[in-house]
C-alpha cells in the first residue's frame, strides 16, 4: 500500500470517534450500527453487549463493513472510508486489557455507562481486508480502493 494513502487511511480513522459498522441478520438482511471505536493504525476496536444483535450477528458471520466520514461543511470537504473487515471477539486476557485501557482513555464517560453488576462487555477486532477511501477534494467522489 502506497504510504501516502496509507497516511490518509490512519488520519481518518485516528481522528473521528464513530463508526457505522454493517453485519448480517439472521434473516439474512445487513444491519447498520453506530458505535463508538478506538484503533492501533489500521486495526479498529469496539465494544458491545454480548447479547447485542450485532454481536450474535458477527458471531453467525464475521465479514463486516464499516463506514468512517470526517465531519465536512460542503461536498468538496467529503472524506471518508468505507472497509470490508473481519471480526473477532478479543479473548486474551492481555489484549482485552490494553483494547479496554484505550477505549477509557478515549471515551472516559464510559465509566457512567458501565457498572459491576452488568456482564463484561465484549469487544471486537476489526482486521481489514479491503479499503476504499472517498476524497472529493480530488473531484466529485473520487475513490481509491486499496487491498490489504
Amino acid at each position: 500500500m502506497d504510504q501516502t494513502i496509507r497516511d490518509q487511511i490512519i488520519s481518518i480513522i485516528d481522528n473521528v470517534q464513530d463508526m457505522t459498522i454493517a453485519t448480517i441478520r439472521e434473516d439474512g438482511y445487513p444491519q447498520a450500527t453506530t458505535v463508538s471505536y478506538v484503533n492501533e493504525g489500521l486495526i479498529i476496536y469496539f465494544g458491545s453487549s454480548v447479547d447485542s444483535q450485532k454481536a450474535k450477528n458477527i458471531a453467525r458471520n464475521n465479514k463486516v463493513s464499516v463506514t468512517i466520514n470526517r465531519n465536512y461543511e460542503s461536498w468538496g470537504d467529503i472524506e471518508g472510508l468505507s472497509m470490508g473487515a473481519i471480526a473477532s471477539p478479543i479473548t486474551d486476557p492481555q489484549e482485552f486489557k490494553r483494547v479496554g485501557s484505550l477505549m477509557f482513555e478515549k471515551f472516559p464517560q464510559i465509566s457512567n455507562y458501565v457498572s459491576e453488576d452488568e456482564e463484561e462487555p465484549v469487544l471486537f477486532r476489526l482486521d481489514p481486508t479491503v479499503i476504499s477511501v472517498l476524497d472529493y477534494s480530488k473531484g466529485f467522489g473520487h475513490t481509491e480502493l486499496v487491498e490489504i
